[in-house]
């Protein structure tokens, strides 16, 4: 496989990047759609992922990254590993996030979504860019079931304070545990988790649950 030079970041408000992406058909994609989903926002290379699908045969997976070459390259591996419960998608989560989880034949049934070192765009005028955004926390609380997962993990502490500040001002969603968890809840790990432990730097993680129902 060619390695091809990725940018780091990318902006998410580019015209290239406002168009909604096609809804597979989910029963040509994962051999047992209703199996529950885990869906990973910017999920890069897809390192985690893989892992995940490969611990968790029991759960469909589903990885959104905004950087195609990225995708590519996720792609590539899913298809060497042979893993059928993992799909990857070059897609904009803010732009078809809710698209992708309502509509399709066989949609599988949402229940957990990570967020994992997201850009931190840390000049305030920048913000925008970043992916968490309120359109994307409501539709996060909308299209969980009760009971259903946000973990987010980042190594900037004011990025995951973020997060956890938007998360927090939805009333669907509870804080647990309400302060930072000590470890991830994951079996497996994104590269930038694993190299900023190794460098014993630390990890802001915190885990959401869907506590009230709201109107989708």
């Amino acid at each position: 496989m060619t390695v091809i030079r990725v940018r780091h970041h990318v902006n998410p408000l580019a015209d290239k990047y406002q168009e909604p992406v096609a809804v597979p058909d989910w029963r040509s994609i994962y051999p047992d759609p209703q199996r529950p989903l885990h869906v990973d926002i910017g999920c890069a290379k897809g390192v985690f992922l893989l892992q995940m699908a490969e611990l968790e045969p029991e759960w469909n997976f589903l990885g959104l990254e905004i950087r195609r070459p990225l995708v590519l390259q996720a792609q590539y591996r899913q298809c060497q590993a042979g893993l059928t419960n993992l799909h990857v998608m070059f897609a904009n989560a803010n732009v078809s996030f809710r698209t992708l989880i309502t509509q399709g034949e066989g949609c599988p049934p949402l229940q957990r979504v990570s967020i994992q070192f997201p850009a931190p765009w840390f000049k305030l005028r920048h913000h925008k860019r970043r992916v968490l955004q309120p359109q994307l926390v409501e539709d996060l609380a909308a299209l969980l079931p009760l009971g259903g997962e946000v973990v987010v993990q980042s190594d900037v502490e004011a990025v995951a304070l973020d997060m956890v500040s938007r998360l927090a001002s939805v009333h669907a969603f509870s804080q647990d545990p309400p302060d930072w968890l000590e470890a991830s809840p994951f079996p497996a790990q994104t590269d930038r988790e694993r190299v900023t432990l190794s460098q014993g730097l630390p990890v802001y993680r915190a885990r959401f649950v869907k506590t009230r129902g709201v109107a989708p």
